[in-house]
């Protein structure tokens, strides 16, 4: 994003061109190279070597990393306010919690460790905000240990998130989805108290068997999947389930906790056929059909299809993950535990800003992996000419992203409104 500040005028004419401007979808400190080399150190004056910046945030303790999750609190509202990040938050908006193992080798890395992966490694929790006409940018972000339960401070992260998105402007309908890693008191009651709503996959335990098994077969409704699902557990591709719900008032969750902190709400249930060819002999049809169950907790206003429907989306995090595993969390680059938080910290940081570019730029760019946009946007081949103490960049002719790019580039560099 540092190109995007400069004060430096782009023109569209054709020339050889070396130098690569601003970040690369860096992943280690050395990669602070790339900003020293070809023309760069001519653009950018104050570029650190990669030592320095190693030695930066080695010197990061616990608070200063508290005060930067604080930065992002405060800088994602702004970026929301600016620019259209996330059109649509005033009638819906969803926030997504999860989180994932970041792979780390050698013994050098503090706070590395088995987690639920059975691979070694740093834990990343991950809350992120979307509406149904935008996509996901990074609310809130924590490292912990390799070994961390996944629940571990969940329910003061969700409410950190749903703060945050809060202050971006999700002033309608606000959903919190998470996995079955979530579903627990504290994290439900968080929501309610904040006066979100909630949808959380539940485990199959003994009370929601009984639930399932209450259902009446008429209830379920057989739905189609436009694009195919892939089942974790069958490894296999399915295009077709049943869903159903049991009685709003008939479900009552977490009984084994004081009666302030039950809560009764929706048990939604989707079913998909067991199939395992390998015990049915050739052109023999199974005796009667045995179905595998997942069900969601939520207290979401939709209907059945499309409360369903809206759960299974909250696979979006997902993408972020990969986002950030493909781009600047590719590595735990330091072996200190605070400075790997403060550099997660600053990958979210990154990853909203690359956002907001793609937004501004066009319609394709607002949508498409931070990959693309800093493929398309920011790694722009340019030649550097100087004229009458100015420098002028050359850029590509017959570039495809042109328009794109200067179109950020106005509305970057425009004037603020006066008021």
């Amino acid at each position: 994003m540092v190109l995007l500040s400069c004060p430096l005028r782009p023109t569209r004419r054709s020339g050889t061109s070396h130098p690569r401007l601003t970040e690369r979808g860096a992943d280690s400190i050395d990669d602070m190279d790339r900003l020293r080399h070809g023309g760069l150190p001519r653009l950018f004056s104050g570029v650190r070597a990669p030592s320095t910046l190693g030695s930066y945030l080695r010197s990061f303790s616990h608070g200063h990393v508290k005060q930067l999750h604080a930065v992002a609190r405060r800088f994602l509202p702004e970026l929301a306010a600016h620019t259209p990040l996330l059109p649509g938050a005033d009638q819906v908006a969803y926030v997504d919690i999860d989180d994932t193992i970041r792979r780390t080798y050698g013994y050098a890395k503090q706070g590395a460790g088995y987690g639920y992966s059975k691979v070694k490694g740093l834990n990343a929790l991950i809350g992120i905000v979307s509406t149904p006409l935008a996509a996901p940018v990074i609310a809130a972000t924590r490292l912990r240990k390799g070994p961390s339960n996944s629940a571990r401070g969940a329910a003061a992260f969700v409410a950190e998130s749903i703060r945050t998105a809060r202050a971006c402007g999700a002033g309608g309908l606000l959903v919190v989805r998470a996995d079955s890693a979530f579903y627990g008191a504290d994290v439900v009651n968080a929501c309610r108290a904040l006066g979100v709503r909630f949808s959380v996959t539940v485990r199959m335990n003994a009370s929601i068997k009984a639930a399932i098994a209450g259902i009446d077969e008429a209830a379920w409704k057989a739905i189609k999947y436009p694009k195919a699902v892939w089942d974790e557990e069958a490894q296999c591709w399915i295009s077709d389930a049943e869903i159903a719900e049991t009685t709003y008032t008939t479900y009552t969750a977490f009984t084994s906790k004081p009666k302030k902190q039950q809560v009764t709400a929706r048990l939604i249930v989707r079913r998909v056929k067991r199939l395992n060819p390998a015990a049915v002999p050739e052109g023999q049809g199974t005796l009667f059909d045995t179905w595998r169950y997942h069900a969601a907790f939520t207290d979401s206003p939709l209907s059945l299809i499309d409360a369903e429907r809206d759960h299974r989306r909250h696979a979006v995090v997902e993408q972020v993950i990969a986002d950030l595993k493909n781009g600047p969390f590719a590595h735990a680059p330091s072996g200190h535990f605070q400075a790997n938080a403060a550099w997660l910290a600053l990958a979210a940081l990154a990853h909203n800003l690359t956002r907001a570019a793609g937004a501004l730029a066009s319609a394709f760019h607002a949508k498409a992996t931070t990959a693309t946009v800093r493929d398309h946007l920011i790694n722009v081949l340019a030649r550097l000419a100087r004229s009458a103490r100015r420098l002028t960049l050359h850029l590509p002719e017959h570039w495809p992203w042109a328009d794109d790019f200067t179109r950020l580039f106005d509305l970057v560099h425009a004037p603020p409104p006066t008021t």
